[in-house]
């Protein structure tokens, strides 16, 4: 099958138009035509080969939104018709540790939504800015949310689960206090997250002028870490952060900010390093610095019934794939509140 796309044919050239073929769906299989596809730091950073390994053409996407238009034989969980989701993984080994307790996002075999090997053409996976995907049952996601708030449910595909899953790890809840560091596209969905758990939740930014956004998203307090007295008022009062911001910057203003036996979790992933964070700062409170990957399936499903609960998604700026290039430009300089969407109906029309 022969589909519309937008992808890049190289790290150095724009995103463009461009064919390719999806497989025709095996006994197991679920073809879903894509009503919306989330825009993530990661697609950026992977079509411009800023991260090695880019195989192009490179059709970004692992937010994806739509309805199945076709069941294998032998799929029994999902009818035509269905609201569904794919996030980050269409595949994994299926049979290691990882698998077995539903992490999957931790398996050495994963396979993920785009550029990662598959025998499907062109020998690599094509993400979610194209008309339709074609994914193994298993790695499909139930969404019960209305339906008038598909678009803004995309982003909880990656920016969602991504800080969800350390949160409920880490035991975010009632009688913690939680700091989530960076207001945007994974920070946003922290906030609201932490918040709807019942945490006590400190928003950190760099920009005075997002104070109003951070409590309307659900902070109780925000903090601008550039100002000292500021993270000083709060040292050693934090059982967990949540830092997702994707720059290298110093760690140990944040590490201070712990309680003993808090933890640090990174989501955020930059580019070049952090600066190596200050060891005194972790032996002193047997404090941990952590990092957290997406979540498996089945807490990726938990989270979306979490959020269509609680009445969550994503705050979005809808766009047509035409404007992929522009929107780029923008998310680098922090202008999107707090993600963008591609219209996938866009892509009818060249």
């Amino acid at each position: 099958m022969h589909i519309n796309a937008y992808g890049a044919y190289a790290g150095d050239k724009p995103l463009e138009p461009l064919k390719i073929t999806r497989r025709t769906p095996g006994k197991d299989d679920v073809q879903i035509d894509i009503a919306y596809c989330g825009v993530c730091h990661s697609d950026l950073h992977q079509v411009r080969a800023e991260w090695a390994g880019t195989h192009f053409p490179c059709v970004p996407g692992h937010e994806i939104v739509g309805r199945i238009s076709a069941l294998g034989a032998s799929v029994s969980g999902f009818k035509v018709g269905d609201l569904v989701g794919v996030g980050c993984i269409v595949d994994s080994c299926r049979h290691c540790e990882e698998c077995d307790d539903g992490l999957e996002n931790y398996c050495d075999g994963m396979i993920g939504t785009y550029n990662f090997p598959t025998q499907d053409e062109p020998g690599w996976t094509l993400g979610g800015y194209s008309q339709t995907i074609v994914v193994h049952e298993h790695y499909v996601l139930r969404i019960n949310h209305a339906e008038e708030h598909l678009a803004a449910v995309a982003p909880l595909l990656c920016a969602g689960i991504t800080t969800y899953s350390p949160l409920r790890h880490w035991q975010a809840g009632p009688g913690k206090k939680v700091g989530i560091v960076g207001i945007g596209g994974l920070g946003h969905m922290g906030i609201k997250l932490a918040h709807a758990m019942g945490a006590h939740v400190v928003a950190f930014t760099t920009s005075d002028t997002k104070r109003e956004a951070a409590r309307a998203l659900g902070a109780d307090e925000v903090v601008v870490s550039r100002n000292a007295e500021e993270m000083q008022a709060h040292a050693k009062s934090f059982d967990l952060i949540v830092n997702t911001v994707a720059a290298p910057h110093d760690l140990d203003a944040f590490v201070t900010l712990l309680k003993r036996d808090g933890t640090m979790t990174l989501v955020g992933a930059p580019s070049s390093p952090h600066p190596s964070p200050s060891v005194m700062n972790l032996i002193g409170k047997r404090r941990a610095i952590a990092g957290s990957m997406i979540g498996g399936i089945p807490e990726t499903q938990e989270m979306l019934d979490f959020c269509a609960q609680h009445n969550i998604v994503a705050d979005i700026e809808l766009i047509r794939a035409e404007d992929i290039n522009d929107a780029y430009e923008r998310m680098l300089k922090g202008d999107v509140k707090y993600r963008f969407v591609i219209d996938n109906a866009s892509l009818a029309t060249p």
